[in-house]
Formats: C-alpha cells, sequence, structure tokens
C-alpha cells in the first residue's frame, strides 16, 4: 500500500470509516487512488458517490450516517427517529427521512429509505444536530418526533405514536408543553392533548 492510500484509509477512518466522494475528493485524493483501494478491496461502493472501508471499524448507526451523507437536505425522522432516541420497541425497516416539499429526493440504493416531504415551517422546526462517527446527522428532537408520528399515524401506526407519547413523558421526561409547542405547528394539537391528559 503505498503512502497516498495509507492516508485515504487513515482519512476514511476519521470519518468513522464512511464518506462520499464529495468528500474524498475535496480531501485531495484522486479518481484513480479510490479505483486501487477498491480493486485491492481496501475499500467498498455502498452507492452511487458513496465509499466504505472494507473492514476494521464498526460505526454507529451507519444507516443514519450513510443518508446524512446522501441526502442534504434531509432530516431523520418517525421511526427512524423514535430509535435513534429509544422511544420505541419497533424495529425501522426503512430510514424515514424528512425533505422540504418540492425538493428532489435522489434515488438511493443503500440504505432502504422512506421519504417523507414536509411544508418547510414543519421541516425546519425541531432539528437537532448530532454528531456520529465523525458525521454532523439532522435528527427531530424527540418532542417533535412525537407530533410528527400523529401527523403520520396511518402511515406509522397509532399505538405507535401513542407508545411514544406515552415514554417521551414519563420516561424520557420530556416536558409535555414542549411535545404540545410542536403538536400545533404540526396540527395535531386537538389529537395529542386528550391522550395526553390521560398520561398525566
Amino acid at each position: 500500500m503505498g503512502k497516498k492510500e495509507a492516508e485515504l484509509i487513515d482519512f476514511l477512518r476519521r470519518r468513522g470509516g464512511l464518506a462520499s466522494y464529495a468528500e474524498i475528493s475535496k480531501a485531495g485524493f484522486n479518481k484513480a487512488l479510490l479505483k486501487t483501494s477498491l480493486k485491492f478491496n481496501r475499500i467498498s461502493r455502498l452507492d452511487r458517490g458513496l465509499y466504505k472501508l472494507s473492514q476494521g471499524i464498526a460505526i454507529s448507526n451507519p444507516d443514519l450516517v450513510a443518508i446524512s451523507i446522501k441526502v442534504s437536505k434531509g432530516a431523520i425522522c418517525l421511526l427512524s427517529a423514535l430509535s435513534f432516541h429509544e422511544a420505541t420497541n419497533e424495529i425501522p425497516k426503512y430510514v424515514d427521512v424528512a425533505i422540504p416539499r418540492g425538493t428532489h429526493a435522489n434515488k438511493i440504493n443503500y440504505p432502504p429509505v422512506r421519504f417523507y416531504r414536509f411544508d418547510f415551517k414543519v421541516w425546519e422546526t425541531g432539528i437537532e444536530i448530532h454528531e456520529i462517527s465523525g458525521h454532523k446527522v439532522r435528527i427531530y428532537s424527540l418532542a417533535k418526533t412525537v407530533a410528527d408520528c400523529f401527523k403520520f399515524r396511518n402511515k406509522i401506526g397509532t399505538d405507535v405514536a401513542r407508545e411514544a407519547l406515552k415514554i417521551a413523558v414519563t420516561e424520557k421526561h420530556i416536558k409535555p408543553k414542549e411535545i404540545m409547542r410542536y403538536a400545533k405547528i404540526c396540527r395535531v394539537d386537538n389529537i395529542i392533548k386528550p391522550m395526553m391528559e390521560t398520561i398525566l
């Protein structure tokens, strides 16, 4: 392995083992070097423009990191956000991603993804930035996620939304007024309020 290839491997390690072609190129590594590393199985291609180290590193939440790289205006939402916040027993089959209405959704082969289009005000509200293995990942706060789950209850199930509300308030100690603030933005306050009263 040459010096430049060793530098590429080190770069990927610092990025949690995962990086886009744009990030790799910006760091000063060319296509020829990438092809050599692919040929010798030092790195592998997960999807168009997305590369990972073939071995030697375990990244936490690799699907969320991959989406943060592939979808520049995406925010992790609904079941995927609940799972991240440990507020559901459901295991997501897809990465749920919110994008602003009118934004083009790229075709993604990895990981399996389900896009939701939010009005811009709803999309921009409640986003937190979490650093995962050196990558900044947009994920909705638990309070906002609960409100979103009620808004999309026909897609994810009312039982899932109700359970998330209960866990958020009783186990995660999220203040009810914080959930209700997002519920008003999502126009589900009339649905959440009576359920909240049975929990308190």
